[in-house]
């Protein structure tokens, strides 16, 4: 995922009716016009959402497959097996909230 969809998540997470135009690829040297009367939005508020979004993507390449989990309903002995991966997946990457 590039940064500036990065940018535009965080954005939209702080305000999804957000409308802006973002150029750049790195919040501190983009420049940000704000849309429609868009209240802006600080830099560090960004950036801290930013950080607080990035478990979202380390766990989601970490999380088990949608294979997995279609055999894991047919099979206690790997849905034990899934359940432990998924906690030991959100142990490793917490949510920042």
């Amino acid at each position: 995922m590039s940064n500036m969809v990065k940018i535009i998540e965080a954005v939209n997470a702080i305000n999804p009716s957000a409308k802006l135009t973002f150029r750049g690829d790195d919040v501190d040297t983009g420049t940000f016009e704000w849309l429609e009367g868009t209240a802006p939005i600080s830099k560090d508020d960004i950036k801290a959402k930013m950080i607080a979004l990035e478990y979202k993507s380390k766990r989601k390449n970490e999380y088990p497959t949608i294979e997995e989990l279609v055999v894991a309903l047919y099979d206690t002995d790997d849905k034990s097996a899934i359940e432990a991966k998924r906690a030991e997946v959100k142990a490793r990457f917490p949510k920042n909230e």
